[in-house]
C-alpha cells in the first residue's frame, strides 16, 4: 500500500503504528527464515554441496558449492556460525578414488566458504567433531590418524594415531580425554588417549565394521557390525565388547538422545530406524523413514531426530514423542552426512 505525502501526514499517530506492523512481517520474509530452533547443516555428496535446511520450514534454504568433490561429514561450531566441511574424495572408504587433503570453512549467516585448510597431504579427511575442549578434531584415514585442528587460526596443531586402517569415525568422551575410532575394514575399534597420544587398546567387533557413538554417560562406545545383524556394546572401563544388541537388518549410524535412555539405529535396508533401550539393551520399536538412512543427529531438546535418507534425497524429522516421522525434508542428491547449528 502506498501514500501520497498528504495521506501520510492526514493520518493520526496510531493509524501509522498500525499500518506499520501489518506491512513489516512482509519486508524479507522470504530471505530470513527463522532461526528460534537453529539450522540443520547437511552433506550433499552427489551435489558437491552442503546444504542449510531450516527445519521449521521444511526447506533448504541454501547450498554452498564445494571446493573439492566431495564431503561426507559436516559440523558447525559450538557458536553456530561456522560449518567445517572435511573433502575426502570421490570414492567410499576402502575404495579407490581421489584423495582429498582440504576442509573447507563456510561461514553460516553470508553462505560462503571463507576458509578452506590446507592438510599436508592427501589424508581422506572425513569425521569432524568438535571437543570439549574447542578444538576441531577430524579422521584422516590414510595417515591412520585423528588430526587435531585450532579452528581460531584453522591450522593444524597436532596429529593422534589410530593404529589401524580406515579409521573412519570416530567419538570423543564428554571430558575429551579419550577417542574411539571405528576401523571399517579390519573391523576394529581403537582407543586413544589424547593426552599421551597413543592406543590404549585396539578392540576386534567383526571383519568389517561402521560408525561409532558414545552412550551420554560413556560407559559405552557402540559401533555396528556390517557382516551380521547386531550392534556391539563395548564397556568404556573395559575396553571390551560386553554386549551384542541383536537388530532386525544390518545397521549403520548411531546416536544417543540427549536423556541417555534410547540409542537410536539406522537400518539402511529395512529404510527404517531402531530404537535400543539402553537399560534394557535390546531393540524395543523400529521407525519408517525415508530410503536408506544413514546418520542421525538428535536436535538438542531431545524431542526431534533427524535423519539423512540417502536415495531418496531427503531427512526425515522423527517425532521421539510420537516415535512416528513428522514429514521428509527435501534436501539434495546423495544427502548424508548431518549437523545441528545452534540458532543465534
Amino acid at each position: 500500500m502506498l501514500l501520497t505525502p498528504w495521506e501520510a501526514i492526514s493520518m493520526s499517530k496510531h493509524e501509522l503504528l498500525i499500518l506499520f506492523a501489518v506491512a513489516l512481517p512482509l519486508v524479507g520474509a522470504v530471505d530470513v527464515p527463522s532461526r528460534s530452533g537453529g539450522l540443520l547443516i547437511v552433506a550433499n555428496k552427489g551435489d558437491q554441496t552442503v546444504g542449510i535446511i531450516d527445519p521449521e520450514a521444511g526447506r533448504e534454504i541454501a547450498t554452498i558449492k564445494e571446493t573439492g568433490f566431495t564431503a561426507h561429514e559436516v559440523i558447525a561450531s559450538p557458536d553456530g556460525r561456522t560449518v567445517y566441511a572435511p573433502i575426502y574424495g570421490d570414492s567410499g572408504v576402502g575404495s579407490p578414488g581421489t584423495d582429498g587433503q582440504t576442509i573447507d570453512v563456510i561461514d553460516i549467516p553470508s553462505r560462503k566458504i571463507v576458509r578452506t585448510i590446507q592438510l599436508d597431504k592427501p589424508t581422506r579427511p572425513h569425521c569432524p567433531k568438535f571437543g570439549p575442549d574447542g578444538r576441531l578434531y577430524v579422521s584422516t584415514e590414510l595417515s591412520q590418524s585423528v588430526t587435531v585442528i585450532n579452528p581460531e587460526t584453522n591450522t593444524v596443531v597436532d596429529s593422534l594415531p589410530t593404529g589401524q586402517t580406515e579409521s573412519h569415525m570416530f567419538a570423543i568422551t564428554s571430558d575429551g580425554k579419550r577417542i574411539y575410532t571405528s576401523n571399517v575394514h579390519v573391523g576394529t575399534v581403537s582407543a586413544i588417549d589424547v593426552a599421551g597420544r597413543k592406543v590404549i587398546a585396539v578392540i576386534q567387533v567383526s571383519t568389517h565394521a561402521q560408525r561409532i557413538a558414545l552412550a551420554v554417560d560413556d560407559r559405552y562406545v557402540f559401533t555396528a557390525d556390517q557382516t551380521e545383524p547386531r550392534l556391539a556394546a563395548i564397556e568404556t572401563s573395559t575396553n571390551k565388547v560386553t554386549n551384542w544388541i541383536p537388530l532386525p537388518g544390518i545397521a549403520y549410524g548411531t546416536a544417543p538422545t540427549p536423556d541417555g535412555r534410547w540409542l537410536l539405529v539406522t537400518l539402511p535396508e529395512l529404510n527404517s530406524i531402531g530404537v535400543v533401550d539402553l537399560n534394557a539393551m535390546k531393540l524395543v520399536r523400529q521407525v519408517a523413514v525415508g530410503k536408506y538412512p544413514q546418520e542421525i543427529v538428535v536436535r538438542p531438546d531431545g524431542k526431534v531426530a533427524f535423519v539423512s535418507c540417502l536415495k531418496d534425497g531427503k531427512v526425515a524429522a522423527v517425532n521421539l514423542e510420537t516415535w512416528k516421522t513428522d514429514k521428509l525434508i527435501p534436501a539434495g542428491k546423495g544427502v548424508d552426512g548431518l549437523a545441528w547449528a545452534k540458532a543465534d
